[in-house]
């Protein structure tokens, strides 16, 4: 995969990619730098669509949710990834980025109710789309929301840009000092191995509908635009491996 070919690609951001170094809540200058970045790779010619967590402002069942009916936490989790969304709505706007926020959850006031044909539309006219409040679903992850809206907006891949990490290892690299990094993976290998690129329901999503990942660290300045412009960083995964 020759990702310099890409014209439309879905970037998936943890919610603790916006919070920098603080760790909790939304760092405006951590927003500012990821804004850049996409600025960057819109201006670039490739369409753009975003999926963002909402860890860095609500855990779910592993922290904030914990006791809690898993129904209820996970839409509170959804209307945290809505706040996500509009914090880099308002970013990207501030420097000149045309940008939609649209949300599997109807609020009006806020945002536009997802619809398929409109995002495309969007994307065609060089907007900036942030996808919000995830599936509209309890029991579905992030992840998966980046792999189905991937699908459905015909992207020719997804961008994971995670936190503390620079691709997919064998094991934990902060416990295991010889992990192993993985230049290429296939989907098979991911869903055996059971490695943390994203959840199986997502990566079998991508499996079946043949959507390239890319793994790599949101930490250093400028990756999304070198993961766009085809530069040998992180980890691929697709059907070759």
């Amino acid at each position: 995969m020759d990702t310099r070919k890409f014209k439309r690609i879905v970037l998936k951001l943890s919610g603790e990619a916006l919070a920098g170094n603080v760790g909790y809540g939304i760092d405006p200058e951590t927003v500012d730098k990821i804004a850049d970045d996409v600025v960057a790779i819109s201006k670039m010619g490739i369409q753009v669509a975003i999926v963002v967590g909402g860890g860095n402002i609500w855990r779910g069942l592993s922290g904030s949710a914990k006791g809690m009916d898993r129904v209820s936490a996970d839409y509170m989790g959804m209307l945290a990834t809505v706040m996500n969304s509009l914090a880099l709505q308002d970013a990207l706007e501030k420097k000149g980025i045309a940008t939609r926020v649209q949300t599997a959850i109807n609020m009006q006031q806020v945002a536009e109710p997802y619809i398929r044909r409109r995002a495309i539309r969007h994307l065609e006219k060089g907007r900036v789309v942030i996808f919000g409040a995830g599936t509209g679903n309890p029991y579905f992850s992030t992840d998966t929301t980046a792999a189905l809206r991937a699908a459905e907006i015909e992207a020719d891949g997804i961008f994971m840009a995670k936190k503390c990490v620079d691709g997919v290892y064998d094991s934990d690299p902060k416990i295991n000092p010889a992990a192993k990094k993985f230049k290429k993976l296939s989907y098979i290998e991911v869903i055996k191995r059971q490695l943390a690129v994203m959840d199986a329901t997502a990566t079998t999503l991508c499996m079946t509908n043949n959507i390239p990942i890319l793994v790599f660290s949101i930490d250093i300045p400028g990756n999304i635009v070198a993961a766009a412009s085809g530069k040998d960083i992180g980890t691929l995964v697709d059907k070759e491996g």
